[in-house]
């Protein structure tokens, strides 16, 4: 059904869990503050930041500097600090591969099915997760945000992997869990196949037929 299929990593290929690379080491409270969603300059929006190309000086500089923390800031300079820790120690939040997922591309690969990456992530990571995970080293090759300095859901990222990986749309599939960028794969492409991911149980008969 498909001779190529490009992979999302976070949620679809690898299990991240960011909050793990420093959980125990700093007070919950800290934590909290740090990894607050409601936090419109919180770790949430600097990690958009990391996946379109900022340093990590670039990121815990700006942090400080958007939540006014000095030397006399008290509980804030621990959440600041607990960010220089994640980076630090960010391949402790690459958990695992999602269940069955290094089968899958094991089995890709053996049907004759290309296999690739296009992630919102940054350099040192994806790198970090290949060398962690060797299932990941099946894919021929991956489009990464941050060198890119877009992500998806930006049409143009689509358009660079397509072009890069030189694969025919019309029998090639993208996998994501988010279905905003499965649609604007679809959207970006004309003839590329968006897929959202629930579970390998579901995308393996999608992809294999099995």
């Amino acid at each position: 059904m498909y001779t190529d299929i490009i992979f999302d990593f976070c949620d679809v290929l690898v299990d991240w869990r960011p909050r793990r690379a420093v959980e125990g080491l700093f007070p919950d409270d800290v934590l909290d503050a740090l990894f607050d969603r409601h936090d419109p300059f919180g770790f949430w929006h600097y990690d958009i930041l990391s996946d379109l190309g900022w340093s990590e000086e670039q990121v815990l500089a700006e942090y400080a500097s958007r939540h006014g923390i000095g030397e006399e800031s008290g509980g804030k300079v621990r959440q600041l600090e607990a960010y220089a820790a994640y980076f630090r120690r960010q391949r402790l939040a690459l958990a695992g591969m999602l269940p069955g997922m290094a089968a899958l591309l094991r089995d890709l690969d053996a049907a004759g099915v290309r296999c690739w990456g296009l992630t919102n992530f940054t350099v040192k990571y994806v790198d970090a997760a290949r060398e962690l995970f060797p299932a990941l080293n099946i894919l021929r090759d991956v489009v990464v945000s941050s060198a890119e300095k877009i992500h998806k859901p930006d049409a143009e990222i689509y358009r660079r992997a397509v072009a890069r990986f030189g694969v025919d749309p019309e029998h090639t599939a993208f996998v994501d869990d988010k279905q905003r960028n499965a649609d604007a794969a679809s959207a970006a492409v004309p003839g590329l196949t968006g897929i959202r991911f629930v579970d390998e149980a579901t995308l393996r008969p999608l992809l294999l037929g099995q």
